[in-house]
């Protein structure tokens, strides 16, 4: 065998990368969590919330970026509940104000850092009562990081 056939036959082997949003249903489809119901319905109400947000898997989860930094992560470890975890990207940019990036009035925000804030996820009651709040959260997440166009 040649060296282009052996390159030719290799490449032929390779799985295509899956796209974002197929890494994410892949993800899912093998998910075993008690709360996957309530996952599917926040990922659901996070990708309608934002048109500038696109899916993939980090941390071994479901994450949204925009403009290729992530900005809300799925933390799935808890069997009782999940978390979102809402982040500024890889590195953390220097502010000049230490205090949280701004005034969550919906009171959903758990600040963790002044760059970092979580949002806990208990049951699907808990979910459709926190949806409006949590797509305000998002917005203001995204405005806040530099993202202007909402869904």
């Amino acid at each position: 065998m040649t060296t282009d056939q052996k390159k030719s036959a290799a490449s032929a082997k390779r799985t295509p990368k899956l796209s974002g949003p197929d890494q994410v249903e892949a993800f899912l489809n093998k998910l075993e969590h008690p709360l996957k119901p309530e996952i599917e319905a926040v990922r659901n109400i996070i990708l309608r919330a934002n048109s500038q947000l696109r899916e993939h898997i980090k941390w071994n989860a479901p994450s949204f970026h925009d403009q290729a930094e992530d900005r809300i992560t799925f933390h799935l470890r808890g069997k009782d509940f999940f978390l979102l975890v809402f982040h500024c990207g890889a590195k953390a940019k220097e502010r000049a104000d230490k205090g949280p990036l701004f005034e969550d009035t919906t009171g959903l925000l758990q600040w963790v850092a002044a760059d970092r804030a979580t949002v806990r996820l208990t049951s699907m009651e808990d979910v459709i009562t926190k949806k409006d709040k949590l797509v305000e959260v998002i917005n203001k997440w995204l405005e806040v990081n530099g993202s202007q166009s909402s869904g």
